[in-house]
Protein backbone atom coordinates (compact mmCIF):
# COMPACT_ATOMS: atom_id res chain seq x y z
CA UNK A 1 0.00 0.00 0.00
CA UNK A 2 2.66 2.35 0.81
CA UNK A 3 4.44 1.65 -2.35
CA UNK A 4 1.06 2.35 -3.86
CA UNK A 5 0.88 5.52 -2.33
CA UNK A 6 4.62 6.90 -3.11
CA UNK A 7 4.34 5.72 -6.99
CA UNK A 8 0.98 7.98 -7.13
CA UNK A 9 2.63 10.66 -5.77
CA UNK A 10 5.32 10.46 -8.10
CA UNK A 11 2.68 10.45 -10.58
CA UNK A 12 1.24 13.20 -9.50
CA UNK A 13 4.26 15.42 -9.91
CA UNK A 14 5.16 14.57 -12.38
CA UNK A 15 1.77 15.84 -13.75
CA UNK A 16 1.66 18.92 -12.03
CA UNK A 17 5.03 19.56 -13.56
CA UNK A 18 3.78 19.46 -17.16
CA UNK A 19 1.43 21.50 -16.59
CA UNK A 20 3.15 24.06 -14.92
CA UNK A 21 5.98 23.91 -17.90
CA UNK A 22 3.14 24.02 -20.32
CA UNK A 23 1.29 27.20 -18.93
CA UNK A 24 4.57 28.70 -18.79
CA UNK A 25 5.07 27.87 -22.92
CA UNK A 26 1.91 29.98 -23.45
CA UNK A 27 2.95 32.71 -21.15
CA UNK A 28 6.56 33.64 -22.28
CA UNK A 29 4.71 36.65 -24.85
CA UNK A 30 3.03 38.19 -21.68
CA UNK A 31 6.10 37.86 -19.26
CA UNK A 32 8.17 39.66 -22.01
CA UNK A 33 5.56 42.55 -22.23
CA UNK A 34 6.09 42.92 -19.06
CA UNK A 35 9.57 43.27 -18.95
CA UNK A 36 9.68 45.50 -21.27
CA UNK A 37 6.86 48.09 -19.65
CA UNK A 38 8.38 48.35 -16.38
CA UNK A 39 12.10 48.70 -18.04
CA UNK A 40 9.75 51.87 -20.10
CA UNK A 41 9.55 53.71 -16.59
CA UNK A 42 12.36 55.25 -15.27
CA UNK A 43 13.36 55.04 -11.76
CA UNK A 44 16.49 55.81 -11.49
CA UNK A 45 18.06 56.34 -8.12
CA UNK A 46 20.00 58.26 -7.10
CA UNK A 47 17.36 60.80 -7.44
CA UNK A 48 15.29 58.34 -5.78
CA UNK A 49 11.86 59.09 -6.83
CA UNK A 50 10.11 55.43 -7.44
CA UNK A 51 6.78 55.98 -7.24
CA UNK A 52 5.55 55.76 -10.57
CA UNK A 53 8.14 52.57 -11.01
CA UNK A 54 5.68 51.03 -8.12
CA UNK A 55 2.98 51.93 -9.50
CA UNK A 56 3.70 50.14 -12.80
CA UNK A 57 4.37 47.66 -10.59
CA UNK A 58 0.96 47.52 -8.91
CA UNK A 59 -0.52 47.76 -11.91
CA UNK A 60 0.82 44.97 -13.34
CA UNK A 61 -0.31 42.69 -10.42
CA UNK A 62 -3.90 43.85 -10.29
CA UNK A 63 -4.03 43.14 -14.61
CA UNK A 64 -2.70 39.61 -13.28
CA UNK A 65 -5.05 38.38 -10.85
CA UNK A 66 -3.37 39.45 -7.85
CA UNK A 67 -4.11 42.15 -5.08
CA UNK A 68 -1.16 44.33 -4.52
CA UNK A 69 -1.12 45.95 -1.21
CA UNK A 70 0.68 49.48 -1.80
CA UNK A 71 2.47 50.20 1.19
CA UNK A 72 4.02 53.91 0.65
CA UNK A 73 7.08 54.84 3.28
CA UNK A 74 6.79 57.94 5.34
CA UNK A 75 8.67 60.63 3.95
CA UNK A 76 10.57 62.00 6.76
CA UNK A 77 12.14 58.38 6.51
CA UNK A 78 12.52 58.36 2.78
CA UNK A 79 14.50 61.71 2.97
CA UNK A 80 16.71 60.33 5.30
CA UNK A 81 17.44 57.28 3.22
CA UNK A 82 18.28 59.99 0.69
CA UNK A 83 15.42 59.51 -1.73
CA UNK A 84 12.10 61.29 -2.76
CA UNK A 85 9.66 59.05 -2.39
CA UNK A 86 8.93 55.47 -2.35
CA UNK A 87 6.07 52.37 -2.17
CA UNK A 88 6.77 49.32 -1.22
CA UNK A 89 4.27 46.33 -3.08
CA UNK A 90 3.31 43.66 -1.69
CA UNK A 91 1.07 40.88 -3.04
CA UNK A 92 0.70 37.63 -0.65
CA UNK A 93 -0.85 34.10 -2.77
CA UNK A 94 -2.23 31.23 -0.60
CA UNK A 95 -2.11 27.89 -2.32
CA UNK A 96 -3.66 24.79 -1.54
CA UNK A 97 -4.82 25.04 2.53
CA UNK A 98 -2.34 27.40 2.69
CA UNK A 99 -0.62 25.78 5.97
CA UNK A 100 3.02 25.06 4.25
CA UNK A 101 5.88 27.09 4.04
CA UNK A 102 6.14 30.98 3.02
CA UNK A 103 8.12 31.84 0.11
CA UNK A 104 9.28 35.15 0.07
CA UNK A 105 10.18 36.55 -3.63
CA UNK A 106 11.80 39.94 -3.45
CA UNK A 107 13.22 41.74 -6.72
CA UNK A 108 13.55 45.79 -6.73
CA UNK A 109 12.79 48.22 -9.34
CA UNK A 110 14.98 50.69 -8.89
CA UNK A 111 18.54 51.32 -10.97
CA UNK A 112 20.91 53.29 -11.25
CA UNK A 113 20.94 56.22 -13.93
CA UNK A 114 21.58 55.16 -17.38
CA UNK A 115 24.73 57.09 -17.97
CA UNK A 116 25.99 57.76 -21.57
CA UNK A 117 27.52 55.22 -24.34
CA UNK A 118 24.21 53.44 -24.75
CA UNK A 119 23.39 52.10 -28.56
CA UNK A 120 19.65 51.92 -27.57
CA UNK A 121 16.99 53.80 -25.99
CA UNK A 122 17.98 52.88 -21.86
CA UNK A 123 14.08 53.09 -21.15
CA UNK A 124 12.92 51.65 -24.53
CA UNK A 125 12.97 47.91 -23.63
CA UNK A 126 13.97 47.13 -27.31
CA UNK A 127 14.30 43.48 -28.23
CA UNK A 128 17.79 42.73 -30.46
CA UNK A 129 19.44 39.38 -31.37
CA UNK A 130 17.74 37.75 -28.79
CA UNK A 131 18.10 40.51 -25.83
CA UNK A 132 15.96 43.26 -24.33
CA UNK A 133 18.13 46.25 -23.84
CA UNK A 134 17.15 49.01 -20.84
CA UNK A 135 18.47 50.12 -17.83
CA UNK A 136 17.37 47.59 -15.11
CA UNK A 137 16.58 45.03 -17.51
CA UNK A 138 18.98 42.72 -15.95
CA UNK A 139 19.04 44.20 -12.63
CA UNK A 140 16.12 43.43 -11.80
CA UNK A 141 13.00 44.20 -13.38
CA UNK A 142 13.22 41.04 -15.38
CA UNK A 143 13.10 39.17 -12.06
CA UNK A 144 9.87 41.29 -11.00
CA UNK A 145 8.48 39.80 -13.80
CA UNK A 146 9.83 36.16 -13.66
CA UNK A 147 8.45 36.08 -9.67
CA UNK A 148 5.41 37.38 -10.67
CA UNK A 149 4.58 34.65 -13.22
CA UNK A 150 6.46 31.74 -11.41
CA UNK A 151 3.54 32.44 -8.72
CA UNK A 152 0.65 32.92 -11.64
CA UNK A 153 2.24 29.34 -12.97
CA UNK A 154 1.13 27.99 -9.65
CA UNK A 155 -2.10 29.81 -9.74
CA UNK A 156 -3.34 28.44 -12.82
CA UNK A 157 -1.79 25.66 -12.72
CA UNK A 158 -4.69 24.22 -9.66
CA UNK A 159 -1.56 22.26 -8.23
CA UNK A 160 -1.16 19.78 -4.82
CA UNK A 161 1.28 22.76 -4.07
CA UNK A 162 -0.16 24.16 -0.12
CA UNK A 163 1.69 27.06 1.31
CA UNK A 164 1.87 31.02 0.66
CA UNK A 165 4.21 32.73 -1.99
CA UNK A 166 4.74 36.72 -1.05
CA UNK A 167 6.03 39.19 -4.03
CA UNK A 168 7.26 41.49 -2.22
CA UNK A 169 8.49 44.69 -4.64
CA UNK A 170 10.71 47.30 -3.58
CA UNK A 171 12.62 50.10 -4.86
CA UNK A 172 15.71 51.28 -2.93
CA UNK A 173 18.11 48.32 -3.29
CA UNK A 174 20.22 50.80 -4.49
CA UNK A 175 20.90 53.14 -1.60
CA UNK A 176 20.87 50.01 0.68
CA UNK A 177 17.36 48.32 1.06
CA UNK A 178 16.57 50.00 4.41
CA UNK A 179 13.21 51.26 3.65
CA UNK A 180 12.44 48.15 1.69
CA UNK A 181 12.74 44.77 2.16
CA UNK A 182 14.17 45.65 5.93
CA UNK A 183 11.63 47.53 6.44
CA UNK A 184 9.21 44.48 5.47
CA UNK A 185 11.06 42.69 7.51
CA UNK A 186 11.16 44.82 10.59
CA UNK A 187 7.44 45.71 10.65
CA UNK A 188 6.27 42.19 10.45
CA UNK A 189 4.63 42.41 7.05
CA UNK A 190 7.30 39.89 6.19
CA UNK A 191 7.55 36.60 8.20
CA UNK A 192 9.19 34.00 5.00
CA UNK A 193 10.44 30.57 5.98
CA UNK A 194 12.20 31.01 2.64
CA UNK A 195 13.66 33.92 0.54
CA UNK A 196 14.45 33.93 -3.43
CA UNK A 197 16.08 37.17 -4.25
CA UNK A 198 16.94 38.75 -7.44
CA UNK A 199 20.23 37.16 -9.20
CA UNK A 200 21.02 35.87 -12.57
CA UNK A 201 20.09 32.03 -14.15
CA UNK A 202 23.59 30.40 -14.87
CA UNK A 203 24.51 30.12 -10.47
CA UNK A 204 22.86 30.57 -7.02
CA UNK A 205 24.70 32.76 -5.02
CA UNK A 206 24.70 31.82 -1.48
CA UNK A 207 27.13 34.73 -0.10
CA UNK A 208 27.94 38.36 -0.95
CA UNK A 209 30.12 40.91 0.30
CA UNK A 210 29.26 43.90 2.58
CA UNK A 211 30.19 47.33 2.09
CA UNK A 212 30.82 50.52 4.33
CA UNK A 213 30.73 54.03 2.72
CA UNK A 214 32.85 56.21 4.63
CA UNK A 215 32.66 60.12 4.44
CA UNK A 216 35.95 61.57 5.23
CA UNK A 217 36.00 65.72 5.14
CA UNK A 218 39.82 66.44 6.49
CA UNK A 219 39.73 70.65 7.36
CA UNK A 220 42.71 72.83 6.96
CA UNK A 221 42.90 76.35 7.20
CA UNK A 222 41.72 78.70 3.66
CA UNK A 223 44.79 81.66 2.52
CA UNK A 224 45.90 83.62 -0.29
CA UNK A 225 46.99 81.64 -3.47
CA UNK A 226 50.13 84.13 -3.23
CA UNK A 227 50.64 83.68 0.17
CA UNK A 228 50.30 79.38 0.38
CA UNK A 229 52.42 79.24 3.26
CA UNK A 230 49.72 81.19 5.62
CA UNK A 231 47.40 78.54 5.27
CA UNK A 232 47.14 74.84 5.53
CA UNK A 233 46.42 72.83 2.71
CA UNK A 234 43.62 70.30 2.87
CA UNK A 235 43.67 69.41 -0.16
CA UNK A 236 47.81 68.63 -0.16
CA UNK A 237 46.66 66.65 3.19
CA UNK A 238 43.82 64.49 1.19
CA UNK A 239 46.03 63.89 -1.79
CA UNK A 240 48.49 62.11 1.09
CA UNK A 241 45.76 60.03 2.33
CA UNK A 242 44.18 59.28 -0.96
CA UNK A 243 48.22 57.87 -1.48
CA UNK A 244 48.18 55.69 1.22
CA UNK A 245 44.58 54.30 0.59
CA UNK A 246 45.59 53.33 -2.48
CA UNK A 247 48.71 51.51 -1.63
CA UNK A 248 46.10 49.90 1.24
CA UNK A 249 44.38 48.14 -2.09
CA UNK A 250 47.75 45.88 -1.89
CA UNK A 251 47.30 44.44 1.20
CA UNK A 252 43.69 43.50 0.93
CA UNK A 253 44.70 42.20 -1.95
CA UNK A 254 45.92 39.25 0.26
CA UNK A 255 43.11 38.58 1.99
CA UNK A 256 41.21 36.08 -0.02
CA UNK A 257 37.81 34.92 1.06
CA UNK A 258 37.34 30.93 1.50
CA UNK A 259 33.95 31.35 -0.09
CA UNK A 260 34.32 30.60 -4.41
CA UNK A 261 33.78 33.92 -5.85
CA UNK A 262 34.07 36.34 -3.72
CA UNK A 263 37.74 36.89 -4.25
CA UNK A 264 39.56 39.31 -1.70
CA UNK A 265 38.12 43.43 -0.04
CA UNK A 266 38.54 46.34 -2.95
CA UNK A 267 38.43 49.95 -1.94
CA UNK A 268 37.44 52.37 -4.00
CA UNK A 269 36.94 56.06 -3.87
CA UNK A 270 34.37 57.42 -5.54
CA UNK A 271 33.25 60.86 -5.05
CA UNK A 272 35.89 63.57 -4.34
CA UNK A 273 34.98 67.63 -3.91
CA UNK A 274 37.16 70.43 -1.89
CA UNK A 275 38.29 74.27 -2.69
CA UNK A 276 37.07 78.00 -2.71
CA UNK A 277 38.10 78.98 -6.01
CA UNK A 278 41.13 78.71 -7.88
CA UNK A 279 43.52 81.48 -6.27
CA UNK A 280 42.35 80.15 -2.88
CA UNK A 281 44.21 77.66 -0.66
CA UNK A 282 41.53 74.68 -0.14
CA UNK A 283 40.12 74.54 3.67
CA UNK A 284 38.45 71.91 3.49
CA UNK A 285 38.46 68.70 1.06
CA UNK A 286 35.80 65.44 0.97
CA UNK A 287 36.03 61.87 -0.25
CA UNK A 288 33.50 59.10 -0.26
CA UNK A 289 34.88 55.54 -0.19
CA UNK A 290 33.61 52.04 -0.94
CA UNK A 291 35.42 49.22 1.36
CA UNK A 292 33.58 45.93 0.30
CA UNK A 293 33.63 43.55 3.31
CA UNK A 294 33.88 39.98 2.47
CA UNK A 295 31.88 37.31 4.80
CA UNK A 296 35.26 36.25 6.81
CA UNK A 297 35.35 39.86 8.03
CA UNK A 298 33.86 41.30 11.04
CA UNK A 299 32.07 44.65 9.57
CA UNK A 300 32.72 47.11 12.49
CA UNK A 301 36.22 45.44 12.65
CA UNK A 302 36.73 46.99 9.40
CA UNK A 303 34.92 50.04 9.97
CA UNK A 304 37.36 51.01 13.12
CA UNK A 305 40.57 49.82 11.30
CA UNK A 306 40.32 51.99 8.42
CA UNK A 307 39.06 54.70 10.33
CA UNK A 308 42.09 54.66 12.74
CA UNK A 309 44.28 54.21 8.97
CA UNK A 310 43.11 57.80 8.05
CA UNK A 311 44.04 59.27 10.84
CA UNK A 312 46.89 58.26 11.55
CA UNK A 313 47.92 59.27 7.85
CA UNK A 314 46.69 62.91 9.34
CA UNK A 315 47.83 63.04 12.57
CA UNK A 316 51.10 64.44 11.95
CA UNK A 317 50.11 66.96 9.43
CA UNK A 318 50.26 70.56 11.37
CA UNK A 319 47.07 72.47 11.27
CA UNK A 320 45.18 69.33 9.40
CA UNK A 321 42.05 67.20 11.19
CA UNK A 322 39.91 64.84 9.76
CA UNK A 323 36.41 63.72 10.31
CA UNK A 324 34.85 60.25 9.30
CA UNK A 325 30.60 60.10 8.62
CA UNK A 326 29.72 56.57 8.45
CA UNK A 327 27.07 56.72 5.63
CA UNK A 328 26.29 52.65 4.86
CA UNK A 329 27.43 49.85 6.68
CA UNK A 330 26.01 46.66 4.74
CA UNK A 331 26.60 43.15 6.49
CA UNK A 332 27.85 40.56 4.05
CA UNK A 333 25.02 38.16 3.24
CA UNK A 334 26.08 33.58 3.67
CA UNK A 335 27.35 31.70 2.72
CA UNK A 336 24.32 29.82 3.31
CA UNK A 337 24.34 26.15 4.26
CA UNK A 338 24.63 24.16 0.60
CA UNK A 339 22.32 21.64 2.45
CA UNK A 340 19.25 24.48 2.46
CA UNK A 341 16.32 22.31 0.68
CA UNK A 342 15.98 25.51 -0.73
CA UNK A 343 19.69 25.36 -2.54
CA UNK A 344 18.52 21.43 -3.36
CA UNK A 345 15.56 21.78 -5.02
CA UNK A 346 17.39 25.06 -7.45
CA UNK A 347 19.95 22.60 -7.99
CA UNK A 348 17.75 19.69 -9.42
CA UNK A 349 15.45 22.02 -11.28
CA UNK A 350 17.91 23.86 -12.75
CA UNK A 351 20.07 20.54 -13.92
CA UNK A 352 16.19 19.25 -15.37
CA UNK A 353 15.40 23.00 -17.57
CA UNK A 354 19.11 23.60 -18.10
CA UNK A 355 19.64 19.68 -19.96
CA UNK A 356 22.26 18.58 -17.19
CA UNK A 357 25.38 19.87 -15.37
CA UNK A 358 25.55 20.96 -12.06
CA UNK A 359 24.32 24.47 -10.97
CA UNK A 360 27.18 26.35 -9.56
CA UNK A 361 26.39 27.79 -5.92
CA UNK A 362 28.85 30.60 -5.47
CA UNK A 363 29.27 34.29 -3.69
CA UNK A 364 29.22 37.57 -5.73
CA UNK A 365 31.61 40.56 -4.72
CA UNK A 366 28.67 43.05 -4.97
CA UNK A 367 26.20 43.34 -2.07
CA UNK A 368 22.32 42.93 -2.19
CA UNK A 369 19.43 42.86 -0.44
CA UNK A 370 19.70 39.45 -0.15
CA UNK A 371 21.53 39.96 2.99
CA UNK A 372 18.67 41.68 4.60
CA UNK A 373 16.58 38.31 4.76
CA UNK A 374 19.96 36.69 5.84
CA UNK A 375 20.22 38.88 9.10
CA UNK A 376 16.71 38.30 9.67
CA UNK A 377 17.50 34.56 9.97
CA UNK A 378 15.87 33.57 6.54
CA UNK A 379 17.12 30.61 4.64
CA UNK A 380 17.68 33.07 1.66
CA UNK A 381 19.79 32.02 -2.14
CA UNK A 382 19.79 34.85 -5.01
CA UNK A 383 18.12 33.35 -8.15
CA UNK A 384 16.72 34.78 -11.09
CA UNK A 385 16.59 36.03 -14.90
CA UNK A 386 20.56 36.90 -16.44
CA UNK A 387 23.69 35.77 -17.20
CA UNK A 388 26.89 34.33 -15.81
CA UNK A 389 28.54 37.48 -14.74
CA UNK A 390 27.24 41.13 -14.10
CA UNK A 391 29.65 42.35 -16.44
CA UNK A 392 28.33 40.11 -19.18
CA UNK A 393 24.94 41.76 -18.24
CA UNK A 394 26.56 45.08 -18.89
CA UNK A 395 24.83 45.69 -15.24
CA UNK A 396 25.29 49.48 -14.17
CA UNK A 397 26.55 50.17 -17.78
CA UNK A 398 25.57 51.16 -21.09
CA UNK A 399 23.60 48.92 -23.09
CA UNK A 400 22.49 46.78 -20.07
CA UNK A 401 20.29 43.82 -21.02
CA UNK A 402 19.05 40.42 -20.72
CA UNK A 403 19.00 37.09 -22.49
CA UNK A 404 15.43 36.47 -23.84
CA UNK A 405 16.46 32.25 -23.08
CA UNK A 406 17.72 32.93 -19.70
CA UNK A 407 14.48 34.96 -19.19
CA UNK A 408 12.55 31.43 -20.22
CA UNK A 409 14.81 29.28 -17.90
CA UNK A 410 14.65 31.18 -15.04
CA UNK A 411 10.84 31.60 -14.60
CA UNK A 412 10.76 27.52 -15.61
CA UNK A 413 13.27 26.89 -12.69
CA UNK A 414 12.26 29.56 -10.40
CA UNK A 415 8.39 27.98 -10.78
CA UNK A 416 9.27 24.11 -9.96
CA UNK A 417 11.63 25.66 -7.40
CA UNK A 418 8.60 26.72 -5.66
CA UNK A 419 6.51 23.90 -6.28
CA UNK A 420 8.62 21.06 -4.81
CA UNK A 421 8.96 23.64 -1.17
CA UNK A 422 5.39 23.66 -1.49
CA UNK A 423 4.35 20.24 -2.37
CA UNK A 424 1.81 18.18 -0.40
CA UNK A 425 3.35 14.70 -0.06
Amino acid sequence: MRDDRIEADILKKAADRKKLLSWLDNSDERLIQMIQSLVRVPSDNPNGDCRAIASETATWLTELGFEPIILPVPSDVVRDAGMIAVDNIVAELKLGAGCGPVIALNAHGDVVPPGSGWSYDPYGGLIADGNLYGRGAAVSKADIAVYTFAAMALRESKTCATGSIVLAFTFDEETGGQIGPKRLLDTGRLCPDYAICAGFTHSAINAHNGCLHLEVRVKGRSAHAAIPDTGADALEAMNRLLTDLYEYRSVLMEKQSEVPGIGCPTLNIGLISGGINTNVVPDECTIRLDRRIIPDEDPLLVERELIERIEAVIEPLSDISVDTRRVLLARPFGPVDLSSPLIGALKQNWSDIMGGGELPVEGVPLYADARHFYEAGVPTVMFGAGPRTLEEANGHRANEHVRLTDVAAAVRIVTLTLYDLLHSD
